[in-house]
């Protein structure tokens, strides 16, 4: 039992010394059992120590030897909570946060209160899973159709998605779409060249990838023969709103597809998209009360017509029915998904922006179509005194329709003098030309920093003010609307839900009715496999919303974010030494865009070597869902590798397939510990087989937090990985996003990391940005920056233990129950483990479902179903979990076994029983007709302690089959609400 000690008391001296350490210290925190319940579940286990329990589990041959080494960070003893929040809020202060105008799809916006402290600060909204369980996840995928109404309405498409990565990323998706619908006819993509300069280079990397030509050009005067898609941009990226209703015409004639990248706030005054004769509306829906973070995380948006719903990317919500036919939500089309269709997935998107759409959509409930037409009047009426000041010094500036963004022609005035003039005054202006700025305004804006512009543009005082432009009227008062071709007629949001809670109290309501709708991890363990639902401390949290890091715009001027540099600094080289790494890159914004930006690093590198031609990618049926979708997506054919009957990667396959494409080989993707939840005491030879034919092993990070701190990647043969930060590193799912996906790499692989065309970064020959960000979502990195700091290298080494004891425990308790499908040579699991279910569809005609719907009743969200081996429960515990929380849900399994069991002894009938008409609502078990041979109590309440801590699900089961008939995507009708 050596060493236990270290999970309550800091390593100090004793003594005075130790009396006087910080006593807010965080690892006996976030670690849920205590040392006595660890001796406890050791004993279960016929273990004296951890150490007995690791060496059981991770193959000698990889274990580190030695501890973590930890730049900055104490040796001897844990850092306090206010101590850490100290040190990183002096990091944040040497941000300097200007006034930015610099636009290209990133706006300062006011962030409504009730929305950013009901939302975005309550862990009710942000610690929820994807909402693949549709029945405890109503009040979320409410949320989210109303993020899709307002999508689709304001850009004028029928079906809009439950929110992507960012702007650039969906434009790429989108390009990818049109490609899809082509069948290969061309091509040739055409995007404008006054589309944001990031997602022209975001399209450039996604295209190269796919053997996509991208032409750059003058939408007005391209010729589209051959080309299968367009990209405008809508109003172009210096701001001038162009009829695109020409353009449109002459695309399609030429057999191709318009996509608009769309300002959505703009929406609410201009023409939308799907009027103008666009297929497909993309964008970023950040100004709509999401903080612009560095550049994330924010929810992009992809709209299109109903013919292409089987292509769109993301995730759709759609409205169905439960058992006894009342409405209900739940994520639609799901045989689209990645971790299905694998190879054959239209996208390998997993991470979404959920947490970021709901908050987007509760600021278009919040001010509703006339609020929202407020204020881009407001909005576009600031941008037109800007205008008219301007003209009245002489300057070219609003001369072209616009809305809140101006092209100012200096005439012989250098931009770079008017720039630095600008900073000067704590003002970013972005630079177009020798002689050309840009200046976007956005809805935080107010006439007295109209007047600091003024003097900057005028080099001084300018002789007038804002105030006094708009008193004398020498402003039309027409330009708080739009003229024609380009004015908006048609409503929008017309819905009763975006009308209905224009008050704090309604709307405060109105979140609290959905959030109970939810269950979260503020109600009980979420135990899902390969998902890692751990701990999102509130000390990691309160950062994010700190001003210094959250008002910053990601192309502010590298002088003004110093603080971001070094906190991206010291979190690379944390995440390198944790991985074995020697770089690492911050830029891809979900795990499955670390994924994408892992394989284009490979395939550059053999670009390098003048291998371009390797190309095949083997795959295990034991790695994460996403690879096959991921290494398509980077342009790789994929071929499977058998696992072996104890789930290990089938060796001689793997050689033998390594052997037959030794001249194409690219890479291996594999991940570890497995899927499976068993390390592979193979992967040494695993990696050295891919290496001696000229192959590079990806190793998909999603199950690292298996791995910290006992062994590294680096160290047995990977040469990159991706690392889910939502996951390891205590970054909330957010219901489905925001998550963070960064790449370590070996210094071979160093160079090719990914760049940016607005912000450099990245190796020196580095691949196009994967994100429209340079460092994707900035703004919640601070969380994972301060898990590591609080936790230390020898309290993350604690964790990984725990984890993996957590696992084994319960796995020990419900083996006896029911059957374990792999483990390692020593009959340990890894952090997670897999109970098969398939023999009960025989003996009681019970499936997978079946259960994770029962366990609802028992207030718990189901472990991962039917993934990786169809007809199985996944599950992860977590370092998190104190021991009554395992007890409680292994009760609550071992229950259902009984219930199960029932039914095999003929005591409950196959059809009628607890199992099938599961879960069950309140209103089902209130009701005065009660006809189920069962008891209420049985349904409700089937063990005790359900009693205390009752999660009642929202509706009965949802019924899937008709959901898919019947899409809809937009908000239900009136009547439903009543």
């Amino acid at each position: 039992m050596e060493n236990l000690k270290t999970l309550t008391e800091p390593a100090v001296a004793g003594g005075l010394a130790a009396t006087l350490q910080p006593t807010d210290t965080f690892v006996r925190r976030h670690i849920g059992p205590s040392p006595e319940e660890v001796r406890q579940m050791l004993d279960e286990l016929g273990l004296d120590s951890l150490e007995a329990l690791v060496r059981e589990t991770v193959p000698a041959s990889i274990r580190l030897r030695g501890r973590l080494s930890l730049e900055g960070l104490p040796a001897d003893r844990e850092l306090g909570e206010r101590e850490m929040l100290d040190w990183l809020h002096g990091i944040a202060r040497q941000n300097r946060v200007f006034r930015s105008y610099l636009g290209m799809g990133y706006h300062g916006c006011l962030v409504p209160g009730v929305i950013q402290r009901n939302i975005l600060e309550n862990p009710g909204w942000y610690t929820q899973y994807t909402p693949y369980q549709a029945e405890i996840s109503q009040g979320r995928l409410e949320a989210l159709l109303n993020f899709q109404t307002l999508v689709a309405e304001l850009t004028g498409l029928p079906i809009a998605n439950a929110s992507l990565l960012d702007e650039g990323t969906a434009a790429a998706e989108a390009m990818h779409m049109c490609f899809a619908a082509s069948n290969g006819k061309s091509s040739a993509f055409f995007v404008a060249a006054d589309c944001h300069p990031q997602t022209i280079e975001v399209v450039k990397t996604r295209a190269g990838a796919l053997g996509i030509e991208v032409r750059v050009g003058d939408a007005a005067a391209a010729d589209f023969a051959g080309v299968f898609g367009v990209l405008l941009q809508y109003p172009a990226t210096d701001g001038r709103v162009l009829d695109y209703g020409p353009v449109a015409e002459r695309a399609h004639a030429a057999g191709a597809l318009v996509v608009m990248a769309a300002d959505l706030l703009a929406l609410a005054l201009l023409r939308p998209p799907g009027e103008i004769g666009a297929d497909v509306a993309v964008g970023t829906s950040q100004r709509f009360g999401v903080p612009m973070g560095f550049g994330g995380p924010h929810a992009a948006f992809l709209a299109t017509r109903d013919e292409f719903k089987r292509q769109l990317p993301g995730r759709v919500i759609g409205v169905s029915r439960d058992r006894r036919g009342r409405t209900a939500y739940r994520m639609a089309m799901q045989t689209r998904e990645q971790h299905i269709r694998r190879e054959k997935a239209t996208s390998n998107i997993c991470t979404a922006q959920v947490l970021l759409a709901i908050m987007a959509g509760m600021y278009g409930v919040y001010h509703g179509p006339e609020g929202l037409r407020r204020i881009a009047r407001r909005v576009h009426a600031l941008a037109a005194v800007l205008a008219e000041g301007l003209r009245r010094l002489g300057l070219e500036a609003g001369r072209e329709p616009f809305f809140d963004t101006l092209r100012v022609d200096l005439g012989k005035l250098p931009a770079a003098e008017v720039v630095a003039a600008a900073a000067a005054k704590e003002i970013n202006l972005r630079r177009l030309g020798e002689h050309t700025v840009c200046v976007a305004l956005d809805e935080t804006v107010s006439l007295a920093d109209l007047d600091a512009l003024f003097e900057v543009f005028a080099g001084g005082d300018p002789g007038f003010s804002a105030a006094g432009l708009v008193e004398s009227g020498q402003v039309d008062t027409a330009a708080t609307e739009m003229a024609a071709p380009h004015a908006r007629t048609s409503e929008f949001m017309t819905h009763p839900v975006f009308n209905s809670y224009h008050t704090e109290h309604e709307m405060l309501r109105y979140i609290k009715r959905l959030e109970a709708r939810d269950l979260s991890l503020a109600t009980s363990m979420i135990p899902l496999g390969s998902c890692t639902m751990k701990l999102n401390a509130t000390s990691e949290m309160v950062p994010i919303t700190w001003p210094e890091l959250s008002n910053l715009h990601p192309f502010a001027p590298p002088e003004q974010t110093a603080g971001y540099r070094e906190l991206f600094r010291t979190l690379e080289s944390w995440l390198a030494e944790i991985t074995g790494f020697a770089a690492c890159s911050l830029q891809p914004n979900a795990g499955s865009q670390g994924e994408y930006a892992g394989l284009m690093v490979i395939r550059a590198y053999h670009r390098a070597r003048s291998e371009d031609h390797r190309d095949v990618c083997l795959i295990p049926v034991s790695a994460h869902g996403t690879n096959p979708a991921s290494a398509v997506m980077a342009g790789l054919k994929v071929v499977v590798v058998a696992c072996d009957a104890q789930g290990n990667v089938e060796l001689d396959d793997l050689k033998a397939k390594a052997e037959k494409h030794r001249d194409r080989l690219a890479a291996l993707m594999v991940t570890y510990p497995s899927t499976h939840g068993v390390f592979e005491e193979g992967i040494r030879d695993i990696c050295a087989a891919i290496h001696e034919h000229g192959g590079q092993v990806y190793m998909d990070g999603a199950n690292m937090n298996a791995q910290v701190g006992l062994c590294r990647p680096g160290d047995f043969g990977a040469d990159v990985c991706h690392l889910n930060l939502h996951k390891t590193f205590c970054i909330p799912h957010g219901g489905g996003g925001p998550g963070m996906g960064p790449i370590c790499a070996a210094p071979h692989l160093a160079p090719y990391l990914p760049g940016h065309p607005v912000i450099p970064t990245g190796g020196e020959d580095g691949i196009g940005p994967v994100s429209a960000a340079p460092w994707g979502s900035a703004g919640i990195l601070p969380i994972s920056w301060a898990y590591i700091a609080l936790m230390g290298a020898d309290g993350l080494t604690r964790a990984t233990e725990i984890a993996i004891l957590n696992a084994n425990y319960m796995a020990s308790r419900l083996r006896k129950h029911y059957p374990l499908l792999f483990t390692g040579r020593e009959g340990r699991v890894a952090h997670e483990f897999i109970l098969d279910l398939r023999p009960f569809k025989t003996t009681a005609g019970i499936e997978a479902e079946d259960v994770a719907k029962r366990l609802m009743d028992f207030s718990y969200h189901a472990p991962t179903m039917s993934f990786p081996v169809p007809g199985t429960l996944m599950i992860e515990p977590t370092e998190s979990e104190s021991k009554p929380e395992l007890d409680r849900f292994c009760e609550a399994m071992i229950a259902i076994r009984e219930e199960i069991r029932a039914i095999e002894d003929g005591k409950a009938d196959r059809q009628g029983n607890v199992l099938k008409s599961s879960p069950h609502p309140a209103e089902d078990v209130m009701s005065a007709e009660w006809d189920r041979p069962y008891t209420r109590e049985q349904a409700a309440f089937p063990m005790a302690w359900v009693k205390e801590r009752k999660f009642w699900p929202y509706v009965a089961r949802v019924d899937n089959a008709w959901g898919d008939r019947n899409l809809i995507c937009s908000c239900p009708p009136t009547d439903s609400y009543e």
